[in-house]
């Protein structure tokens, strides 16, 4: 399956990522001297390298005669088509929808947006205008201060939601032999991920709290500090175990209290449980308190940051960081190691084909594939 991808930023770029990391032929096509992605710093110095690896890279000036034809030609031999430019972006350029389709009725072709259709489709988006307007940054933080999440989670989330679309597209064209135009967006990946809570008021009649107001569902789930100053999440879920927390922590007071044989009793007692709790994980560190929880089967967490993934044993006996190359910015040349999507097949996981690409890496290999001629190459490689 062959990719041509005309994006920048996070949301399509991780589409065009998560189709190559399931081994779609994804060509990303950047403008002379490169995407401007390369050069963000700041929270945007990770954007690329992310989300660009597996992939070739073309450079193209699609404003020339050369550079148009050479873009054509390459969208002419794709299944898929992946922008994510505000609207109308791509219909001033000669590449919107309708033209491509008659040019290649096969293609599928992915727009990933602000919105979909409606009165907001027209409307410039960011991942944080769709956290704030759908409620996600509202539940996130405290009561009247609305906080976004600390990950760019609906531009991934919408960016999987587009694959998800080009996917059920591609099955489709086995039986109609036709492509089609799908669209995901911002907005309303925003708003499927705070369903629950809409799902909330209408089962309860009780609109939800921000998460750091909430009523916990459970009386157990919390963090919790350890006798050596560190900090760790523990849930205790169900009613059996809640038995066996006690059991493992010799809390018989709690444990022979008939008043707290239900979670729905418990919730109502957490301010008598939870320092009887947080006194007795004090008396651990950080190492025998979970290396116990993990012996019992409870869920629990160490608070991380993100530096700490690096060395996250799971992470690196699974295989699940991959080393990739610097192509851009200070450390450019260097070696790093960045999550896969986080699929299995079997026991293997994606594979890297491609190292994140320098900015028209793959120009000649892509056009010469395509039976651009020697001086044709060079014409457009000059621009």
């Amino acid at each position: 399956m062959r990719v041509v991808e005309f994006t920048h930023m996070i949301m399509g770029p991780a589409c065009g990522m998560a189709l190559a990391e399931l081994g779609a032929d994804v060509i990303k096509v950047e403008p002379p001297g490169g995407d401007k992605t390369r050069k963000l710093g700041g929270s945007g110095a990770g954007y690329f390298p992310m989300y660009n690896r597996n992939k070739r890279s073309v450079c193209l000036d699609i404003k020339t005669g050369a550079g148009k034809d050479a873009a054509l030609r390459l969208i002419d031999t794709a299944d898929v088509f992946v922008e994510n430019f505000r609207p109308g972006t791509m219909d001033r350029l000669g590449f919107g929808y309708e033209a491509l389709s008659q040019r290649n009725p096969r293609l599928v072709y992915c727009s990933e947006k602000g919105f979909l259709s409606g009165p907001y489709e027209k409307r410039t988006a960011l991942d944080e205008v769709a956290q704030m307007m759908s409620g996600l940054a509202y539940m996130t933080g405290p009561p009247g201060r609305p906080l976004r999440a600390g990950a760019s989670v609906v531009d991934v989330q919408g960016a999987l939601f587009g694959a998800l679309g080009v996917l059920a597209a591609l099955i489709e064209r086995q039986t109609t032999g036709a492509g089609q135009h799908v669209t995901a967006s911002l907005f309303e990946s925003a708003v499927f991920l705070v369903g629950q809570h809409m799902a909330q008021l209408a089962v309860t009649g009780v609109a939800a709290q921000p998460m750091p107001a909430r009523i916990s569902a459970w009386a157990v789930y919390d963090v919790f500090e350890t006798g050596d100053h560190q900090s760790v999440f523990v849930g205790v879920v169900t009613d059996g175990q809640w038995a066996t927390f006690c059991d493992a922590f010799q809390l018989e007071a709690l444990q022979t209290d008939d008043s707290l044989a239900r979670n729905s009793d418990r919730v109502g007692q957490r301010e008598r449980i939870l320092p009887l709790i947080r006194q007795e994980f004090a008396r651990y560190s950080l190492a025998d308190l979970t290396a116990k929880l993990d012996r019992i089967g409870l869920p629990y967490a160490p608070i991380n940051r993100p530096e700490d993934l690096f060395e996250d044993p799971h992470l690196t006996a699974g295989g699940r960081l991959e080393s990739l190359t610097l192509t851009d910015g200070p450390n450019r040349g260097s070696q790093t190691r960045l999550p896969t999507l986080p699929v299995q097949f079997g026991d293997a996981g994606p594979a890297l084909r491609y190292d994140i690409p320098s900015a028209g890496e793959h120009t000649r290999e892509v056009l010469g594939e395509l039976g651009f001629s020697e001086a044709e190459l060079q014409a457009i490689t000059r621009t």
